[in-house]
């Protein structure tokens, strides 16, 4: 293949060679698999350079979603409740996903109820924000949650039931029994 992308044909290696050195390119294989192997002619520390470039752009483009954890105590303050909330928000904000760490220490694992409930309450507090990615998980002496940062993904809402057929018959029986009834009455 030519320099911009034009079939030259099949040619013994030699020539090719020749043909990349009478225009000043490169001979470069592009796929060693196929039989005859194809080889295109370029400027190869061009190509290098353009690829460079591309990768640089595609690098910039990209945000790197880091996992920050929040840790609590169980018998955390209000106040401190809400300076950890703030800060959880603040790293959410910022495009991160957060880990909420209730740590116990001695005889304190042995109300489990009372983490669940903390937990449950700063995912409460940041659900404006964000989301419950993992719900409560208990690993030694701490218990977790994995919140990331927008709205919790949709499921699918049910379909309405289909409207039953009725009996026009029977209804209307029903209703001169009532009549009836109430006439009794």
């Amino acid at each position: 293949m030519g320099e911009k992308g034009e079939q030259l044909g099949v040619m013994p290696l030699y020539q090719a060679r020749e043909v990349a050195k009478a225009q000043n390119l490169d001979l470069v294989e592009v796929a060693a698999t196929s039989v005859p192997p194809v080889c295109r002619l370029l400027d190869f520390g061009k190509f290098k350079y353009e690829q460079a470039k591309k990768d640089r752009e595609a690098r910039k483009n990209q945000k790197i979603v880091m996992l920050r954890e929040v840790r609590i105590r169980p018998k955390i303050g209000d106040h401190d409740f809400e300076s950890k909330a703030k800060i959880a928000k603040k790293l959410l904000d910022g495009g991160d996903k957060v880990k909420i760490t209730v740590m116990f220490r001695g005889r304190e694992s042995s109300h489990p109820e009372i983490a669940r409930k903390l937990v449950q309450r700063m995912a409460e507090t940041l659900k404006e924000t964000a989301f419950v990615e993992r719900n409560p998980a208990f690993e030694g002496n701490r218990m977790h949650i994995i919140m990331a940062p927008g709205q919790a993904p949709k499921a699918a809402a049910p379909k309405p039931a289909a409207p039953k057929p009725v009996n026009v018959s029977k209804e209307k029986e029903n209703q001169e029994k009532e009549k009836e009834e109430v006439k009794k009455a």
